[in-house]
């Protein structure tokens, strides 16, 4: 009973180790009260003039701040832009006074949605390539974040080579 005991509590602590020592979110970055995660971006198309790039913006401050653009070195520009139906047409169109972020609220840029239009690339971006982007916010300032680039029919990021731990639903462990 004792040994059952003892193997329970050493597979608790290496599990505890584990999770403790892995980083909760290494693709985090923060400016301000924002917290911004899962940056990516599709591969283009050899000779394409666009890219988007979509990214989870978390306001954990008091007050709004609104996404207001973005450059990048390898395109002529970065605009926030909104995709919607419309009689059912699919427009897009560059988000006027930036994209507000309100406080406590999470804004996901997403495929078919907002997103940032990287306009004038200089090269196509290739999948496995990391790419930065420097975004503008009103209040929080300037950050730069990097895409992680996916393949051309991406719908969202990769886990970038992370590994869950999953235990089986019919395993039960009793302390």
């Amino acid at each position: 009973m004792q040994i059952r005991k003892l193997m329970q509590m050493s597979i608790a602590c290496v599990l505890g180790a584990y999770l403790s020592s892995a980083p909760a979110r290494a693709d985090e970055v923060k400016v301000g009260d924002l917290v911004i995660s899962q940056a990516w971006s599709r591969a283009t198309p050899k000779g394409a003039k666009t890219g988007g790039g979509y990214l989870t913006i978390e306001n954990k401050g008091s007050a709004a701040d609104r996404l207001i653009g973005g450059s990048a070195d390898f395109a002529g520009s970065v605009q926030v832009h909104e995709m919607s139906m419309d009689n059912g047409v699919m427009k897009m169109r560059p988000v006027e006074n930036g994209l507000t972020i309100d406080p406590g609220k999470t804004v996901k840029l997403a495929p078919g949605g907002y997103h940032l239009m990287i306009m004038d690339l200089k090269a196509s971006l290739k999948q496995g390539d990391k790419v930065p982007v420097t975004l503008e916010f009103e209040k929080a300032g300037k950050v730069t974040v990097s895409l992680d680039v996916e393949g051309v029919g991406a719908q969202g990021p990769s886990s970038g080579g992370k590994t869950e731990m999953k235990m089986p639903a019919h395993s039960k462990m009793k302390m």
